[in-house]
């Protein structure tokens, strides 16, 4: 009995073992594309984007990418932020461009109900971040006295989306702040084209 678990447990280490290895490198290309597209989806055509890099804001750290243009000027950044929402966090990848307007946001993943907060992914809700200026709107939703139309039934999520913008916004201007020393390695090229 001893040797026949045994070996049941070898055979099937063996095999999770040789799925991993087979699969490993395609779930790893897969998680870099999602991540190419959600800083295409977010800002304008650009040459090149750094690796992901970091920044310290309020004592936690987030993930961003900076993007270049053809003469290696920085025209953005690829902010990865969240909020809580009703099911769970609202992630984002938001663009934000050097003046500090939001060119786009991207939903990374949330866990809404649907009908209700999943609607943060239609372009009647998401639409009202394109090209926004944070000078001229207030980033909250008007039931808090912003400029953000609600998602009808789905005020947490709205708040959560807004918030999560907003702390973007606020991550783009401390980095532009931060003195900058690390070489760019471009992990894509050509960018995209949005509408």
């Amino acid at each position: 009995m001893l040797i026949c678990l045994t070996t049941i447990c070898l055979v099937c280490s063996a095999l999770l073992a040789g799925v991993y290895a087979v699969t490993a490198e395609p779930i790893a290309a897969a998680a870099v594309k999602k991540t190419n597209d959600a800083i295409a989806a977010v800002l304008p055509q650009f040459e090149k984007a750094s690796e992901e890099k970091s920044v310290l804001f309020e004592g936690k750290e987030y993930k961003y990418y900076e993007v270049y243009d053809i003469e290696g000027e920085v025209m953005g950044y690829a902010i990865k932020s969240a909020e809580g929402g009703f099911g769970g966090p609202v992630s984002l990848m938001v663009g934000v461009l050097t003046d500090g307007v939001v060119y786009n946001t991207n939903v990374l993943s949330h866990a809404e109900t649907p009908g209700l907060g999943a609607k943060c992914t239609e372009p009647a809700f998401h639409d009202q971040f394109i090209e926004l200026n944070p000078a001229t709107t207030r980033l909250d939703v008007k039931k808090n006295g912003g400029d953000i139309d609600a998602i009808t039934a789905a005020t947490i999520t709205s708040n959560a989306y807004t918030k999560a913008v907003a702390k973007a916004v606020a991550i783009a201007a401390t980095i532009k702040e931060a003195p900058q020393t690390e070489e760019v390695e471009p992990v894509t090229e050509g960018g995209s084209e949005n509408e």
